[in-house]
């Protein structure tokens, strides 16, 4: 990525990943899709009541992939194609033994954090259920994002979608089989998502070894290495904990749905999966920027950089023009792929209404965070992170006890939550551009005065 056009460098990167991230979004998309539509909104709302706290375990691991793929892009970038061994030996060693102890953790914790967020009773069984499931799955979750950093920071964003896809499809019939055919409700929807996740783990791993020549090692690329193991931790420690803290203040916010009751639950489980889709152009615009930025600061090409910046931002912002209308005239459609309940679906489509109007925040979060991260800035992961969990500590309890806002207030928090937080990543932004200096491991160009 270090030659070549870069807006159609960014996209033919971004593609593959971004049908790869709606494909592993479609995991627990059907698990909602066909536990909602066969069971009812109750068991919907009971795996909803488990997503913050799943996403706060998953975030603790997941990070250090990241991080891992972020040093890699820069290796390679450079041209150091030792490095680039030894950090993906190093980042598989940080991602086969942390995942385990959080997912032993986790299990041991569901009931009693499941508790604490005030989860409604009739929901929590099945809650419980589901996420200790989950939680056992959290290694191969893992390990399959390992894979897929990796091979992303080494410009392959191809193969981890072709595994992905067969085992989303395979997701997809398991879950008919277990919900359906046998009965198993949620619990049958969580077996269905673990194994699947198994799969695709090791499959995308096993290729990466067999083909990919980066993973062909020798007994000395093996080897731990404290220096690259401390370059992972120091970048990917910052991601986890900013992940971490997003969904710690996602957790404070389940909090204060549980309290409306299950319609509310299962309604917000909806916009919530919606939300999750929303994510996933951001989300991998902002990857690839990541691994463009990485490999271009590793070759010390910054006006390329800066470039990619430009046009990553302007490819936010035909994306958000495009979904702002889709949201405010289809939303009672949209709900309605998940539940039948029609307060349900009433209630879901006026709150995608509320949140879509700060689709643009959104997009300043994830275009900045990408440039940052491919610097190793891991400063403002934890930056971003703080700001998410105060505003989201504040703002909902604060937009509900208004007596004219109410339960929308959560909904409205959500969009003001995003619009903080992209006013944090704009002054961020800003703050480098003024300093012109090289600090904390971000480059600047010292002649120009720009901002790489």
């Amino acid at each position: 990525m270090t030659e070549g056009d870069t807006i159609s460098l960014i996209v033919r990167f971004s593609i593959p990943m971004l049908i790869g991230n709606l494909f592993q979004q479609l995991y627990n998309l059907v698990d909602s899709v066909i536990v909602g539509q066969f069971v009812g909104s109750a068991a919907l709302g009971s795996i909803g009541a488990t997503n913050s706290v799943t996403f706060l375990f998953f975030a603790l691991c997941n990070g250090f992939g990241n991080g891992g793929g972020i040093i890699t892009s820069q290796f390679f970038g450079k041209g150091d194609d030792d490095s680039v061994k030894k950090c993906i030996a190093n980042t598989a060693y940080i991602m086969m033994i942390f995942p385990i102890i959080v997912g032993i953790v986790s299990f041991l914790m569901t009931a009693p954090i499941l508790r604490l967020l005030d989860t409604p009773s009739e929901l929590m069984a099945d809650a419980v259920s589901y996420m200790q499931i989950m939680c056992l799955g959290m290694i191969f979750v893992s390990l399959y994002n390992y894979a897929s950093a990796m091979l992303r920071a080494l410009g392959d964003s191809k193969t981890p979608l072709y595994f992905l896809i067969f085992s989303c499809i395979l997701n997809t019939g398991l879950d008919v089989l277990f919900v359906y055919v046998f009965k198993m409700s949620v619990r049958g929807a969580g077996i269905a998502t673990v194994i699947s996740q198994f799969i695709s783990a090791f499959a995308c791993l096993g290729f990466a070894i067999m083909k990919n020549p980066y993973f062909k090692m020798k007994k000395e690329d093996l080897k731990f290495d404290l220096a690259i193991s401390g370059k992972v931790v120091r970048l990917g420690g910052p991601l986890s904990l900013q992940f971490s803290l997003i969904a710690i203040s996602c957790m404070a916010l389940q909090k204060v749905v549980n309290a409306y009751g299950p319609v509310a639950v299962a309604a917000f489980t909806a916009t919530s999966r919606i939300e999750q889709i929303i994510h996933q152009p951001y989300q991998t615009l902002s990857a690839a920027l990541a691994t463009y930025t990485g490999q271009n600061y590793g070759a010390k090409k910054m006006e390329r950089v800066r470039e990619g910046f430009r046009k990553s931002f302007m490819l936010m912002v035909v994306f958000t023009l495009i979904m702002l209308p889709v949201m405010q005239l289809f939303g009672e459609h949209i709900i309605r792929i998940f539940v039948n309940e029609e307060d349900v679906i009433a209630m879901g489509a006026r709150a995608i209404r509320i949140t879509s109007l700060f689709y643009i925040m959104l997009g300043i979060i994830y275009v900045v965070r990408g440039v940052l991260n491919g610097l190793g800035d891991s400063l403002f992961a934890l930056l971003n992170g703080f700001v998410e969990v105060v505003g989201r500590f504040i703002v909902p309890v604060w937009m509900t006890g208004m007596a004219t806002i109410g339960l929308w207030g959560i909904w409205w928090s959500v969009g003001i939550v995003w619009a903080l937080s992209g006013l944090t990543a704009w002054l961020r932004y800003f703050d480098y551009r003024r300093r012109k200096v090289i600090k904390g491991g971000i480059a600047y160009e010292k002649s120009s005065g720009h901002l790489v």
